[in-house]
């Protein structure tokens, strides 16, 4: 699946609304194509009616629990289980735990042991949509093509304003360039351009496989980027103690820990 894609269910936010109870629920929508299609152990405590919700109401000896307690007796439950799971990481602002937030952080895992686990990818909601994080590669790859491209843009266009002579060696000239230019020259010059461009005998303008991921990584987060800032979530917070909340994952093959590969919110647990 493209990295751009998305998922929203009008329906299920129009009838229950979106908040930290219910959004493990939302993102288990069976239309959503983002989940894996294995029984995940969030699944499991659902069928044994273990959820937030069920802790805030009844909590472990008939007291309700505060919602941020609720949860972390939740994540208690998810870890005595082996297998693939969904993880809510928790808010930035405490006060998210009470109140809806625009955008929640979910990270999916296999887990080996209650200590042990392999980060398989990390989900953003926002708004009620839901978007796979792009991994760091596609990203770098995007942000390098456009670094050359405007390098290669830049060398063009001093190219045609170096001058040669075998007495001085080479000058500048930035001045009256379309005047004294020679047309033959400017031609012969963009072959050469062409030329070192195309090193794989791609056609002038065709993209590779690495650069269309590239590409469509980096739409993505300019995706996210901009509902966030709609919903203020972004320009309310003070300059002085913001910190980044968007991540990138990306986990390498023999990633055995809950960090090694994976930029998550800095709010994540293990």
């Amino acid at each position: 699946m493209a990295e751009t894609a998305s998922f929203v269910d009008p329906v299920f936010l129009a009838r229950f609304g979106l908040s930290r109870v219910n959004v493990i629920d939302y993102f288990l929508h069976p239309l959503n194509p983002f989940r894996t299609h294995a029984n995940t152990s969030n699944e499991v405590l659902a069928m044994q009616g273990i959820s937030i919700g069920m802790f805030i109401q009844a909590g472990t000896n008939g007291i309700p629990l505060s919602p941020q307690v609720a949860e972390e007796e939740y994540e208690k439950a998810l870890a005595r289980i082996p297998g693939e799971q969904y993880q809510l990481l928790p808010p930035e602002d405490p006060s998210f735990y009470e109140h809806p937030s625009p955008l929640y952080t979910i990270r999916y895992i296999n887990r080996t042991n209650p200590n042990s686990f392999k980060i398989l990818g990390v989900y953003y909601v926002v708004e009620g949509v839901i978007y796979k994080s792009p991994a760091i590669r596609s990203l770098m790859k995007s942000n390098v093509t456009r670094t050359l491209d405007g390098l290669s843009g830049a060398c063009s266009a001093l190219s045609v304003c170096a001058r040669y002579l075998p007495s001085t060696g080479y000058t500048w000239n930035f001045e009256d360039i379309d005047d004294d230019l020679d047309p033959v020259a400017l031609m012969k010059l963009n072959k050469r351009m062409k030329r070192r461009k195309i090193m794989d005998h791609r056609k002038v303008g065709e993209r590779n496989e690495a650069e269309e991921e590239g590409l469509r990584a980096s739409a993505a987060i300019d995706e996210i980027l901009v509902r966030l800032s709609k919903s203020h979530y972004i320009t309310t917070t003070s300059p002085a103690h913001r910190t980044e909340t968007i991540a990138v994952a990306e986990p390498p093959p023999s990633a055995n820990s809950s960090t090694t590969g994976i930029l998550s919110s800095p709010a994540g647990r293990s």
